[in-house]
């Protein structure tokens, strides 16, 4: 009995020690999250005048979010350029950042400056520099340009490709420096792989690239998930992404959109990203339920 609960006493000791670990990202959460979120849902379906009093909300339903398709369509179609361009960043960076990764697990002299090198872009290049890289141009490669691969795309890609594959090759470089964080979280699922199955596949004959497919894939599953997660919202939040420009400079403008209009680009906007997660849970998150008859299961024991 004096053992139960002492076993019970080191349950709650360490209940409480986690929640105090949590404690500040909930009061974060609640002060600084939930409360303008629940604003900027109000704000959405209200037009918000700023008098000498504060801020005057008059409820006006969906108008603000019927003005993007029938007054301004411009942020529609960014939007819908945004998420074509993500859709093929994504795969890009994901592929690149596995075989960088799988490079780097090998072993190799100087492998921790290697990681490093490929990790200090994510450091470096962020707010006003990269916004300086930008404006010199330094997210292009200019042998692209002279070896004419634009008019390559123009001529043989369909209508609906052609600016999203150019978007891709004239942003290049920055497409790359957004692997650093993704190749690391590739490197961690890959040392965890158990070498015992690396071995039983060379004894059983397979080549790499069959091991590749059959081990080192399935095993980084999860990885792939969580690195397309935060592609996605990395992307998504960048400083430089026009559409979180406009929401910002919406914000001030009390013309004929300001907050409300604003909110309702916000939640547009969150919404389109929303699908993109849920597009990516469903090809990487979901495990495979492999059903097995009955009879099967008697053919294999032998009964």
């Amino acid at each position: 009995m004096k053992k139960h609960k002492k076993i019970l006493t080191m349950s709650r000791k360490h209940s409480i020690t986690g929640l105090l670990f949590v404690l500040p990202w909930i009061a974060g959460f609640l002060i600084f999250f939930l409360y303008p979120l629940c604003q900027s849902i109000i704000y959405s379906f209200s037009k918000v005048t700023i008098t000498a009093k504060g801020r005057k909300l008059t409820n006006v339903g969906l108008n603000n979010f019927r003005y993007f398709f029938t007054k301004n369509p411009y942020f529609i179609e960014t939007l819908i350029a945004f998420l074509k361009d993500i859709i093929l960043e994504v795969p890009l960076i994901l592929v690149f950042s596995l075989i960088l990764a799988l490079l780097l697990n090998q072993k190799v002299k100087l492998q921790g400056l290697f990681r490093t090198l490929f990790f200090l872009p994510i450091i470096v290049v962020s707010g006003p520099v990269l916004n300086m890289l930008l404006s010199e141009g330094s997210s292009t490669i200019p042998l692209i340009e002279q070896y004419g691969l634009y008019s390559i795309i123009d001529n043989n890609f369909p209508n609906f490709l052609v600016e999203p594959v150019s978007n891709v090759f004239s942003q290049l470089i920055l497409i790359l420096w957004y692997s650093g964080v993704p190749i690391l979280i590739f490197l961690a699922g890959l040392q965890k792989i158990d070498s015992s199955l690396y071995e039983a596949s060379s004894i059983d004959g397979s080549s790499s690239w069959i091991t590749f497919w059959k081990i080192v894939l399935p095993s980084i599953k999860g990885m792939i998930l969580i690195n397309a997660v935060y592609v996605i919202v990395f992307l998504a939040t960048s400083e430089i992404n026009e559409l979180i420009i406009w929401i910002r400079d919406s914000m001030m403008d009390a013309s004929n959109r300001g907050f409300g209009v604003a909110s309702a680009a916000a939640w547009i906007y969150s919404f389109s990203i929303a699908i993109l997660l849920l597009i990516s849970y469903l090809l990487f998150g979901r495990e495979k339920k492999v059903k097995v008859k009955h009879a099967q299961i008697i053919r294999k024991r032998g009964y």
